[in-house]
């Protein structure tokens, strides 16, 4: 039999596209008639934000590169050129979906109080309401602009709303016809209350601003008007190689983000055609980069309707976060960590108790130390506080503030500020390197001895989104970890260079080898008594590296299950190179973002954890650390863990050969996994609970009653 080339083509899926099909994934949820309404409107609104975000980031990328004319092909085998033609076909068509899906939704909203009214079935009352808002309100602080006789022109902003009209003007060579553009604050809520006592009924912004700009413009007549909004070209490289001053570098490139060129235009269905031409020739689009759509332009504000008090019941049922099972009990932290591991699973347990552990450090008399890694917090962060209470406090403090984190960057240059006011010391990584670990370092004196405490993560320290993602954190004293922890510290401040490390793996590229060689183990050990088994949960896989070796051990024989939330360009079920390769995908209320990989190793099984998914930017370009699960208790959790997402046939999404996915069979009992990780939190508390009642001592007879 000729040898397979599994480098082919034809054995890899399209990144841009397997995004896509994600994305559609996150869709499927909106769509779906058995989750409540708000739940369904919260997802319609996420695939929204998602685009927007793989428009001005992986769509600009592509546009910068057909403009170069590279023709150079994907690990797919696709160009450029043939991948943005396929992307724009897909996304028009989503966009329909999501239209008509927001318009049953809230059909359905409005049987049971909420209603968003659109203009046409505004009453005669309502109308009058609004103008005299308008009036009072809106008018004052909008900002009309007649783009046509402005030089310059301006800028206006990526992924505001935008009011166009065109309108005919009196000149002194007669009535002409000029363009005119009126920006929607955003600052103001999307959605303005109507009168009502019983029911909520609401208004669109933009549509009551389109109602009555005309009034903006006295003396003209309008001819038309649509909504329109620009995504722009986000995909700005910070070069800091060379950079003197990394702050001003970042503030620069997020400016000079604002100011590129436009990647998509969304417009109202209907419009004029007169008036889209001169938008589409205006920004310079093509016609495929235009986007009509039938419904809202901007559905990232449903979040707001999901948000609105009196419709709970429209809304999944609270999973308040519990007690970490580690911690059920604990008196004195530092005593349960030297006595066992403590392993937390957030959302299902709270991500407060790693909040209490820095505040705690920065509190105690007797913490030396605290050094933390910091790539996105929450804009009121908790940690950051007590980082620079500890400081006050007269602690060494050293923090790792990652100024390239996409998105994030204006943020963590103010937190990188603050935290030096308050006296820490702030480093900002290696030159040409992110730093994505998470990790966690306090040195505290005990007895006349140092001893180090560790806290290892695959999410990061950010208190908001912890209550939305789905991460396992560990706690640990083990003295190998936390010698490597602080090693890998001293490496981001330059006081060493890489070393031997004894338990992690950081450096770039060491990372991919290990993982190459731990899937590779598997082929060696495998035995017809014990066959290999590789588990992985990441979020995404596209290192062609990875792929291929996950390749060569389904060749071998290895059993190969995969959990990946996004992007997948591996083919699983490829005969002769991946019938023993299964991919599956979960989306549920929470978003998947732990990294979990297991080996069985010929019965002598190793679990580890990470910062780092399956993809060249963590596996080559990043500072990522992956760390062994030691003790035995942890491990087999995560285990359990692993089996439970591959057992669930509720949410669970099968990978086809062919890139698209259909839904697991439900067979057998019914498993949702994400419901089972919260029930298994509230029974070890509830468990913990009825044990400490059952062994309270009595009270001596002097002091009962």
């Amino acid at each position: 039999m000729a040898k397979i080339n599994l480098k082919s083509p034809e054995l890899y899926i399209n990144r841009e596209l397997s995004w896509l099909e994600f994305n559609d994934r996150v869709l499927r949820e909106g769509l779906n008639g058995e989750l409540p309404l708000l739940e369904r409107l919260k997802f319609l609104a996420i695939v929204s934000a998602n685009l927007d975000e793989f428009f001005m980031i992986r769509v600009a990328g592509l546009m910068q590169q057909r403009s170069a004319k590279v023709r150079k092909r994907d690990i797919a085998g696709m160009t450029p050129t043939q991948q943005l033609q396929a992307i724009s076909a897909r996304v028009h068509r989503m966009f329909a979906e999501q239209s008509a899906g927001i318009r049953q939704v809230l059909g359905k909203l409005a049987e049971h109080g909420l209603c968003v009214f659109e203009p046409r079935d505004w009453s005669p009352e309502q109308r009058a309401f609004l103008s005299g808002l308008f009036t009072r309100e809106l008018h004052p602080v909008l900002t009309p602009m007649a783009l046509e006789d402005l030089d310059p022109q301006p800028l206006l902003p990526g992924l505001q709303l935008h009011v166009a009209l065109q309108l005919l003007v009196e000149t002194e060579r007669g009535r002409e016809k000029r363009v005119a553009v009126v920006p929607v604050p955003s600052r103001l809520p999307r959605f303005v209350h109507l009168p009502c006592e019983s029911e909520v009924h609401l208004a669109r912004l933009e549509d009551v601003i389109a109602e009555h700009a005309e009034l903006l413009f006295p003396g003209c007549e309008v001819l038309s008007r649509t909504l329109f909004r620009i995504t722009r070209d986000a995909d700005v490289a910070i070069q800091d190689d060379d950079a003197s001053d990394l702050l001003t570098v970042v503030e620069e490139a997020v400016i000079a983000r604002r100011r590129r060129g436009a990647v998509r235009l969304t417009v109202s269905a209907g419009l004029a055609p007169e008036l889209l031409r001169w938008l589409k020739g205006w920004l310079g689009l093509r016609t495929e980069e235009v986007y009509e759509v039938d419904g809202m332009l901007d559905a990232r504000a449903l979040r707001q309707l999901v948000a609105l008090p009196r419709f709970e019941s429209l809304a999944d049922a609270d999973w308040p976060p519990q007690t970490p099972r580690d911690l059920i009990g604990s008196e004195n932290i530092w005593q349960t960590i030297r006595d066992q591991d403590v392993m937390l699973f957030h959302p299902y347990e709270t991500f407060d108790r790693v909040v209490q552990l820095v505040e705690e450090a920065a509190a105690d008399s007797d913490v030396l130390a605290i050094k933390q890694t910091l790539y996105r917090t929450s804009g009121n962060s908790p940690i950051v506080k007590a980082l620079g209470r500890a400081a006050a406090n007269g602690k060494e403090v050293t923090v790792l503030v990652e100024l390239k984190a996409r998105f994030d960057e204006a943020a963590n240059v103010g937190w990188a500020r603050q935290l030096e006011n308050a006296g820490c010391h702030v480093i900002y990584g290696i030159a040409g390197l992110k730093t994505h670990a998470k990790a966690l370092l306090i040195v505290r004196r005990e007895s006349g001895r140092i001893q180090r405490y560790v806290h290892l993560a695959t999410g990061n320290y950010n208190d908001s989104t912890a209550r939305l993602y789905s991460d396992v954190g560990l706690i640990t004293s083990n003295r190998e970890l936390a010698a490597d922890v602080a090693a890998f510290f001293n490496l981001l401040t330059g006081y060493s260079e890489a070393v031997g490390w004894s338990r992690l793996t950081v450096e770039p590229r060491r990372l991919k080898e290990r993982f190459v060689e731990l899937i590779e183990r598997e082929v060696e050990v495998s035995t017809a008594e014990m066959p290999g088994l590789v588990m992985a949960k990441v979020n995404s896989l596209e290192h062609p590296e990875i792929c291929e070796a996950l390749y060569r051990a389904s060749q071998a024989g290895v059993q190969v299950l995969l959990n990946v939330r996004g992007i997948c360009c591996l083919k699983p079920g490829v005969k002769g190179v991946s019938e023993n390769i299964e991919v599956r995908s979960i989306i549920d209320r929470y978003l998947e973002h732990a990294r979990i990989f297991y080996f069985r190793n010929g019965g002598h099984e190793e679990v580890y954890l990470s910062s780092a998914d399956w993809m060249r930017r963590n596996l080559d370009n990043r500072l990522e650390i992956v760390f062994p699960v030691i003790s035995e208790t942890v491990r087999r959790r995560l285990i359990g863990i692993l089996e439970t997402y591959f057992a669930d046939n509720v949410k669970a999404r099968r990978l086809l050969p062919d890139g698209s996915y259909q839904p697991v069979p439900r067979s057998g009992r019914r498993i949702r996994a994400q419901e089972a990780f919260y029930r298994e939190a509230v029974e070890a508390v509830r468990a913990a609970e009825q044990t400490l009642v059952r062994f309270r001592p009595l009270k001596s007879p002097e002091t009962e009653g």
